[in-house]
């Protein structure tokens, strides 16, 4: 039999300032039960340490995610005429608790992930990338890693605390989430306290990129060499929306100059279409330091990216 596919709701049936403030204005669902892929919130910001405001991000995302349309006119992608797709709400995290959120996340995920479903998810704090791997690794076994990001996010510690936005991918890497020779890390940059804070990562065997190694250039080319490197692994893509230059993105909580461009940003995320994703999130938007929402309109389409890019959806150029 035939199933009927999720549409999102189209801006000639409802005006864009109307309907649901869902992801895309997509139905909304009480579980990933029957679904292909998935969007979902963390909304969260306990874990940042510098300025707050994270926890407004996935429902600002939803809000400007209401302009997208369902098909893809750069890749020729159609994610709706193959994947069930819903927005299945937010994460209940415990505000007042962040390790209590930790683990709060991680049960969220091993029940969404038991669906078979590709989660997509909006944030939210980086610390939430840790717990959701945490469920992956359960699901997919060790998997290979995108971490587009200013910062490396691989520090022992803040301020004595081993639970942080600062902290997600040495937690991830002690817990045995990845896969250390397909492990991608792309902008760094900015000032720091040693080359320790990029240098962790290399001494794992992943592969650093700095910002200014991406700077005037396409990231097409760079994008070809990790598809390479990762065959058929799975992947997760975690994407720092801090890892734009803020002139694109003003709205985030950790700001570094002479970042990627929103170009980039797209050659990053339609690079990963032949990889086998398993998750991806989009995290660290603060909307209350970009009145405009600019910064969330990059969000929402570059998760509209994300789903474009799974396997499974058909791409007609």
């Amino acid at each position: 039999m035939t199933r009927t596919l999720n549409q999102p709701l189209g801006g000639n049936t409802m005006p864009r300032f109307g309907g649901p403030n869902t992801m895309m204005r997509l139905p909304m669902a009480d579980s990933a039960a029957g679904l292909d892929a998935c969007f979902l919130g963390i909304p969260m910001d306990i874990g940042t340490s510098n300025r707050s405001g994270t926890r407004l991000g996935p429902r600002q995302i939803r809000d400007e995610s209401r302009m997208i349309r369902p098909y893809n006119m750069a890749t020729g992608a159609a994610p709706f005429e193959a994947l069930q797709v819903a927005d299945i709400g937010d994460v209940p995290i415990n505000t007042f608790d962040l390790k209590k959120s930790v683990d709060i996340i991680t049960t969220h995920y091993d029940e969404v992930l038991s669906h078979g479903v590709i989660p997509l998810t909006l944030g939210g704090d980086h610390t939430l990338t840790w717990p959701i791997l945490r469920a992956i690794r359960k699901r997919h076994g060790p998997v290979a890693l995108i971490h587009v990001d200013a910062h490396s996010d691989t520090n022992e510690d803040m301020f004595g605390e081993t639970v942080a936005h600062g902290c997600p991918f040495r937690r991830a890497w002690e817990d045995g989430c990845l896969i250390n020779d397909k492990v991608f890390q792309i902008g760094l940059r900015g000032s720091g306290y040693s080359r320790e804070e990029f240098d962790w990562g290399r001494r794992q065997g992943w592969t650093c990129i700095q910002a200014e190694e991406c700077w005037h250039k396409s990231l097409t080319p760079l994008m070809q060499e990790i598809r390479a490197k990762i065959g058929d692994a799975p992947v997760y893509l975690s994407y720092d929306i801090d890892s734009l230059d803020p002139a694109f993105a003003p709205g985030t909580g950790t700001v570094e100059v002479g970042g990627l461009t929103t170009m980039q940003g797209l050659e990053i995320i339609r690079g990963c279409a032949g990889l086998n994703l398993v998750g991806g999130d989009l995290v660290e938007v603060s909307p209350p330091y970009d009145p405009a929402g600019n910064t969330a309109v990059i969000a929402a389409n570059f998760l509209f990216e994300m789903l474009c890019a799974l396997p499974g959806v058909p791409r007609g150029r």
